[in-house]
Parts: C-alpha cells; sequence; structure tokens
C-alpha cells in the first residue's frame, strides 16, 4: 500500500480483467506505538506511508473509472484514534485523522457523481496489528505499558466488524462505527471536545 507505482498498477490490473472497479476498501494498517517526543522522523514517515498514503494512492487510483461511470464506493478504513487523540500513538492518529479527513471531503466533492465515499471507524478489533507493531527505538516505560492495555482493548472479532463494514455500506451510511469502545469514543469526541484527554487519560491506566 505504500508503494505508488504498485497500487496504480493493480488498478490498472484491475481495470483490463474486469473492466472496472465498482467497491475499493482501503484497509492497509499498521502500528508504531510511541510518544511524539520518543519517535523518531524516520518512524512517523513509515507509519504514514502505509495508513495515510496507502488509501490517498488507493482513492486517486481507482476513483477516475468510477467517476466515469458514475458509479462506485470507495470505503477507508479510519479508526477511533481518527476520532480522539490517544496517547502513545501519535504517529497512528496523524494517519487516521487524515483518512477522516480526506473521506469526509470526498463527501462534498461527490455529491451528484454517483461514486460514494464511505469512513470506517473501528474501535478494538482483534486482528494482528498489536502483534506486528512496532515500538519507538527510544521508547521507554509508557510504550511497555502501552501494549498490555492494547490487548485488553482489542476484543471485537474481525468477522464482526466486517459484517458491520458490509451492512454499513448497503444502507448508504457515510461514517460506520464498529468494534469495541468505537461508539463511546465517538460520543466522546463531539461531547466533550476539549475535555475528553482526562477520561482517555483513565481509560488508558
Amino acid at each position: 500500500a505504500s508503494s505508488r507505482a504498485a497500487v496504480f498498477a493493480h488498478a490498472e490490473d484491475v481495470r483490463r480483467d474486469f473492466g472496472t472497479a465498482h467497491f475499493v476498501v482501503n484497509n492497509a494498517g499498521v502500528s508504531v506505538v510511541g510518544t511524539v517526543a520518543h519517535l523518531s522522523i524516520e518512524e512517523i514517515e513509515w507509519q504514514l506511508a502505509i495508513n495515510l498514503w496507502g488509501p490517498i494512492y488507493g482513492t486517486k487510483a481507482f476513483l477516475p473509472m468510477m467517476l466515469a461511470q458514475r458509479e462506485g464506493c470507495i470505503v477507508n478504513i479510519s479508526s477511533v484514534f481518527g476520532l480522539v487523540g490517544f496517547p502513545l500513538q501519535s504517529a497512528y492518529n496523524i494517519s487516521k485523522f487524515g483518512v477522516r479527513g480526506l473521506t469526509e471531503c470526498l463527501w462534498s466533492e461527490l455529491e451528484g457523481t454517483g461514486v460514494r465515499a464511505v469512513c470506517v471507524h473501528p474501535g478494538g478489533i482483534r486482528t494482528s496489528i498489536e502483534k506486528s507493531a512496532r515500538r519507538a527505538q527510544a521508547a521507554g516505560d509508557e510504550e511497555a505499558a502501552f501494549e498490555g492495555m492494547a490487548d485488553r482493548m482489542l476484543v471485537t472479532p474481525p468477522e464482526k466488524c466486517a459484517a458491520d463494514i458490509l451492512a454499513g455500506v448497503e444502507r448508504g451510511r457515510k461514517r460506520i462505527l464498529t468494534g469495541n469502545l468505537s461508539t463511546t469514543l465517538y460520543w466522546l469526541a463531539r461531547l466533550l471536545p476539549n475535555a475528553y484527554p482526562a477520561v482517555i487519560r483513565a481509560l488508558a491506566k
């Protein structure tokens, strides 16, 4: 997903083999655990290359054919960490807030084109992302503690998440919340936009 050439080549393969695309799900994601102070620029760049540039490439590669046929749906996977800033997930937050911004901008830009954009905010889904997560090289005790907390939060089966996404797309939803704490964090950000960090710190303990 971080290779622009590979994503655009895949889009051309789809066009050649199937004629067009009707649904695109930009789902690639990784995580690096670390505070802003502990993360290196290179670690942040690695995170953004996959989590943010991947959906940008996927959108740009497939959007032209969808606009040409005046039909299609781009599903971008953000996160609950695209709704709230979460300690020790700074690079991940940047990427997922970026995916949210991209998708919400498309809501307006695609109006009347026949093409839809959907933003998904999964909560604690039990995928393998925590096993493949990196830890900042300059990490301290804070980062080590986060890993145990992540294991407690990642409880929703991925099958449930996938079913919620498909159901939401079928119903025409623009935003889909799914997984552990997703609804809680959504409303927390909306109702306490300036005060929610105190609640987040309590959850993170």
